[in-house]
């Protein structure tokens, strides 16, 4: 938190969540920084990502207290957190996109689209040359968090903000590395990244998506081929549309931009960035972006990938065979050469698409360039009579119950596991946000009161049904009987020196989701959270 006085206003800026966890060390910061103040108060939500009944609980207390208190540049998730709680009927409450300021930080990406910087050690923002870029940011954000319900480690934007005149998205990356600088920087760490950056794609691509959730790439890359196949001689071009319309359909996910600079390492843990290409589709789709970034780009100007990705063309060419290798299970030369050659008659096909696309100043370099990957293909499709690989994906874990201790430490993997376990469900910002205050409140209240002062076992089971969608959230505990009920809501309407202190996380609960059931049964405490998504 940071302070800022103007004449009698003081001005706390808040940032990141207000939870169960730090509600009470976030109201003691508060408290000390207002020790003197008289005047009106503002808390600038600007930063503010996440808040539940406990930190609702501070706010409330402060209010009683300063009876102007103000909190602006508010978020829409949390916003809607306020409104449903009557704050935004006891005091100000503004809503507003924060703005950010990208001047001298380091530029650690660039796209067609628009570029990622690095805004603190914590935050990278990645802002977009559409100066009304809300819908792109908008799909990229729903894509993101249907990778993470569905498995994907990623980063998540947390935040839409106002960069210049156009928009950007936050993303917390804690002193995150791409792959791409620990091979540039750490070579002997070649392997351990090779292994990662295998194993995290097999991880997407045995991901089954929802019908009709992602594009299917295979559409995008026929209609490539159709506009450069007739640029091939002596009917190649069409030997090569038949072959990539014989690619089997698939519902599995494809990143669709995967290479080192989308791979990151955040502490201890991998995560893919820059999700708005997911779609559906067989691997060799994610193998031929693969070898574009790491080979075919670069290979008429070693210069580039050096450029791009900050290692040489050594390092990337035995990256790319070895990733390969790694990816297909075998040290076998001729099957890796066999799934080399089919993955870059695709490559080959779509690089040529896009230098049609995206003509440069028409230079001997430009032409040269494509002659060169005229000339390799040609070749390749003389001898390549398919381009269907043998690469059977691996099973993901489809248990829906977790058995945990009840305790404070223990709600972070509580929210991960039942993230983790929606699997079928493409769950939009909103929903998730409200799932994740629910789980909080539920759990909570177990882990301080079910079995208080001792503590005890919970099972969190994950349910999801169809027609429509629908996501049941059960909490098994073996304590005291408790309904939580039949507490009595609490009057929101109530001025703030009226109001109780507490009693808000059962109400929200209720108000967020579609159906709250208890019941005691065999002597378990078992509440039943139903969403329809």
């Amino acid at each position: 938190m940071t302070t800022d006085c103007n004449k009698d206003i003081k001005t706390i800026a808040l940032s990141g969540r207000i939870d169960s966890g730090n509600a009470a060390q976030a109201e003691q910061d508060l408290l000390a920084q207002l020790a003197g103040v008289t005047g009106g108060v503002v808390l600038d939500a600007e930063n503010l990502a996440y808040i539940s009944s406990a930190g609702l609980r501070v706010i409330l207390r402060l209010r009683k207290t300063y009876p102007d208190l103000k909190i602006t540049n508010v978020n829409s998730e949390v916003y809607e957190i306020l409104e449903m709680t009557g704050f935004t009927e006891m005091m100000t409450v503004e809503k507003a996109y924060r703005k950010v300021s990208v001047e001298g930080c380091e530029v650690i990406g660039e796209g067609a689209n628009g570029k990622v910087y690095r805004i603190d050690k914590d935050n990278v923002v990645k802002t977009y040359k559409n100066a009304d870029a809300l819908a792109e940011i908008q799909h990229e954000r729903e894509v993101a968090r249907l990778a993470l319900v569905l498995g994907v480690p990623t980063a998540i934007s947390y935040d839409v903000v106002r960069v210049g005149d156009s928009y950007g998205s936050v993303f917390e990356l804690l002193n995150a590395r791409s792959f791409s600088k620990i091979l540039a920087k750490e070579p002997e760490k070649f392997d351990w990244c090779v292994d990662e950056y295998v194993k995290m794609l097999k991880k997407i691509h045995a991901i089954e998506v929802p019908a009709g959730k992602l594009p299917a790439i295979k559409d995008k890359i026929l209609k490539a081929i159709e506009r450069m196949k007739d640029l091939l001689p002596d009917g190649l071009g069409d030997k090569l549309l038949a072959m990539a319309r014989e690619i089997p359909e698939s519902d599995h996910m494809i990143h669709g931009d995967y290479h080192t600079k989308n791979i990151t390492l955040a502490g201890d843990e991998v995560l893919v960035i820059d999700m708005d290409t997911l779609s559906v589709g067989e691997p060799i789709f994610d193998l031929m972006g693969m070898y574009n970034s790491y080979v075919g780009f670069s290979e008429y100007d070693p210069e580039i990938i050096l450029k791009f990705q900050g290692f040489d063309q050594t390092l990337a060419n035995r990256f790319w065979h070895d990733s390969l290798a790694a990816y297909l299970n075998t040290k076998n030369e001729d099957k890796i050469r066999e799934a080399d050659e089919k993955v870059r008659c695709l490559s080959y096909a779509k690089l040529i698409d896009w230098s049609i696309r995206h003509a440069g100043d028409g230079s001997e370099k430009d032409k040269a360039t494509r002659d060169l990957w005229m000339s390799r293909l040609t070749e390749l499709l003389k001898r390549t009579d398919s381009l269907i690989l043998d690469i059977q994906s691996a099973s993901g874990d489809d248990r829906g119950e977790l058995d945990v201790e009840a305790t404070d430490e223990n709600l972070e993997k509580v929210i991960a596991f039942v993230n983790k376990q929606l699997e079928a469900v493409d769950c939009p910002p909103k929903s998730q946000m409200q799932l994740d205050v629910a789980i909080e409140e539920i759990f909570v209240n177990i882990a301080h009161y079910a079995y208080a002062p001792e503590t005890g076992k919970a099972t969190v089971r994950v349910e999801v049904s169809d027609d429509p969608v629908t996501v049941s959230i059960t909490f098994m505990d073996r304590g005291k009987p408790f309904d939580p009920l039949q507490k009595v809501d609490p009057d929101v309407t109530l001025s703030a020196n009226d109001r109780e202190i507490g009693g808000l996380g059962i109400f929200m609960t209720k108000k967020m989701m579609d159906d709250v059931q208890y019941e005691y049964k065999d002597g378990q405490n078992i509440l039943t959270l139903k969403k329809a998504l």
